[in-house]
C-alpha cells in the first residue's frame, strides 16, 4: 500500500516512553517542555546522521508529511518572472503542485518527458536543463525538482543529476519519499539543497511526521509568505514589524510540532539502520520471484497471460549485502481477462480483499508516470479545464490506473506467495467466475445503499 508495517518493538518502546514521561509544548520552559525540546533535537540529529547530512551544513524541519515539506520550499522559493522550474513528468502530484506557486510569481515550468517505462532519459534531461538554465543565479533563481524514485514506474533517477543541475546554477530539491524506504541515501555526497521524506513510508510509525532535510544557506534564501506561532520571536501588533525565531528550522515549523511522536523517529531510524544494509538484497530476491511468477501465469481457458507488467523490472539482481538496487521494489501491473482485455482494477481490488490482501489501485497520485506506462500520454495532452476522472475514463473506455504491489521493510516470502496464489485464482475460470459474480452483487448492494 506504500506504507511500511510498523515494527511491534518500535510501538512498544514508544508506548513505554510515553507511559514513563510527561512531554509539554516546546514553546515553553517547563521541565516537560524542556524534555520535548531535547527529544526533538535528538530526532533532528538522528535524521541528519541517518542521511549522512553534515550538521554544519544541513538542518531538519519537521513537517506533517513529505508533501508539506515540498510545499514549504514551493511557497517560499524566490521565483521571479525569469525563473524556471524543471520537473520530471514521472513525479508525484505534490511535486507537480509546485508549478502553481511558480506560475503565481511569473516563473515558467518546464517538463522532462517520461520514457515509456517511466523516469526520464538522462541526456534529454540534461539538454532541457541546459536550454532553460538560469540567466542570472541571483536575479532569476531557478529550481530543479528531482523525483529520486517513482512510486508507480519503479524507476530510479541517479542523484548525480543534482550535480549537473547545480553546475548550471539551479537549486535542487529532491523528493526522496519513495527512495528512502528501501535505499541508503547519503545527502552530503551531492549538491542537494533540500530533500523531503516521510517516516511512515520508512518504518511504518508514526504517520503525520515528515521532514525537510535542508541546507541552512538555502533556507536563508527562502521567503515565507506568512508567519505563525513558533516561527517568530517578536510581532508588532498593530504594525508590520516581525522578528523571526532565532534557530533557522524554527522559522519553518508552523505552530506546535508533533512533539509526542518525535521520539519514535529516533527509535525508528535506529531500527531501520540495523536492517537497511540487508534490505536491498532481500527485496531484490522477492521482486525477482514475484515478477517472474506473475509473468508466467496463463488463463486455463485460453492460455493468454493473466498479468501485464508495466513498471520497470531490474535487469539484474542484487548479489551482496550493501549493494544498491537499480530500481525500486514495486510492481505496477494490469490484470487481463481470458480474451486479453483489461480487467477493471476495482474488481481486482475487491477480489483481493476477499483474500485479506490489500492492494493499491489507481494512478498513485502520479498522473505523468501513469500516463507514460499506460501509453496514454497523447490523450493526457488533450484534457480540458474542468475534466473529471470519470470523464477521462469514459473517453478511454476503461478504468485508468494500475494495480501496485509494493515490497518494503516487513515484506517476506509468504507475502509474495499469497499474492501469486491470488493471481493464480484469477487464472482459473471457475474461481474467476465466482469472484466476478460476487463483485457484481457487491456493486448492486453498494448502489442500493447509496441511493
Amino acid at each position: 500500500m506504500g506504507g511500511a508495517l510498523y515494527p511491534e518493538s518500535l510501538v512498544r518502546i514508544h508506548a513505554n516512553f510515553l507511559s514513563c514521561n510527561i512531554l509539554g509544548n516546546t514553546h515553553s520552559v517547563s521541565n516537560s517542555s524542556k524534555l520535548s525540546l531535547k527529544c526533538a533535537d535528538e530526532a533532528r540529529q538522528a535524521v541528519l546522521a541517518y542521511f549522512k547530512a553534515s550538521p554544519s551544513e544541513y538542518t531538519v524541519v519537521f513537517t506533517a508529511n513529505a508533501s508539506a515539506a515540498l510545499k514549504l520550499v514551493a511557497e517560499s522559493f524566490p521565483f521571479t518572472g525569469g525563473s524556471k522550474l524543471v520537473i520530471g513528468a514521472d513525479s508525484h502530484n505534490s511535486v507537480h503542485g509546485i508549478r502553481e506557486f511558480a506560475a503565481f510569481k511569473g516563473a515558467q515550468t518546464c517538463y522532462i518527458p517520461s520514457t515509456p517505462l517511466g523516469g526520464f532519459d538522462i541526456s534529454m534531461a540534461k539538454n532541457i536543463l541546459l536550454r532553460n538554465r538560469p540567466r542570472s543565479i541571483d536575479l532569476t533563481p531557478s529550481l530543479f525538482v528531482l523525483t529520486a524514485q517513482s512510486n508507480i514506474s519503479n524507476s530510479k533517477i541517479p542523484l548525480s543529476m543534482s550535480e549537473y543541475a547545480s553546475s548550471l546554477g539551479y537549486h535542487t530539491l529532491v523528493d526522496g519519499a519513495a527512495l528512502a524506504a528501501t535505499s541508503i541515501l547519503n545527502v552530503s555526497d551531492y549538491p542537494i539543497d533540500a530533500m523531503a521524506v516521510s517516516f511512515y513510508k520508512m518504518f511504518g510509525y508514526p504517520t503525520g511526521v515528515g521532514a525537510l532535510i535542508v541546507k541552512t544557506a538555502f533556507l536563508a534564501q527562502l521567503k515565507r509568505p506568512w508567519f505563525a506561532g513558533g516561527t517568530v520571536d517578536v510581532v508588532q501588533v498593530p504594525g508590520n514589524i516581525v522578528t523571526p525565531a532565532f534557530r533557522p528550522h524554527e522559522q519553518f515549523e508552523d505552530g506546535t510540532i508533533n512533539y509526542l511522536q518525535l521520539p519514535a523517529i529516533t527509535h525508528g531510524l535506529r531500527f531501520l539502520t540495523a536492517y537497511m544494509p540487508f534490505l536491498p538484497l532481500r527485496l531484490s530476491c522477492l521482486l525477482s520471484y514475484l515478477s517472474a511468477s506473475l509473468s508466467r501465469l496463463r488463463h486455463d481457458s485460453s492460455g493468454r497471460p493473466v498479468v501485464q507488467i508495466l513498471s520497470r523490472i531490474p535487469t539484474q539482481r542484487v548479489r551482496i549485502v550493501g549493494e544498491g538496487a537499480e530500481t525500486g521494489t514495486l510492481v505496477s501491473i494490469l490484470f487481463l481477462g481470458p480474451s486479453g482485455e483489461m480487467m477493471p482494477n476495482s474488481f481486482i481490488e475487491y477480489a483481493a480483499s476477499t483474500k485479506n490482501i490489500s492492494l493499491r489501485t489507481g494512478c498513485m497520485c502520479n498522473p505523468g508516470g501513469a500516463a507514460a506506462i499506460l501509453g496514454i500520454t497523447e490523450e493526457m495532452q488533450q484534457l480540458y479545464p474542468g475534466v473529471t476522472l470519470s470523464d477521462f475514463e469514459r473517453r478511454m473506455g476503461r478504468e485508468l490506473g494500475v494495480v501496485r504491489i509494493s515490497l518494503g521493510l516487513a515484506s517476506n516470502f509468504h507475502d509474495v506467495w499469497r499474492v501469486i496464489k491470488f493471481a493464480k485464482s484469477i487464472s482459473q475460470e471457475l474461481s474467476l467466475r465466482a469472484l466476478w459474480g460476487q463483485w457484481i452483487e457487491n456493486q448492486k448492494s453498494e448502489g442500493e445503499r447509496n441511493r
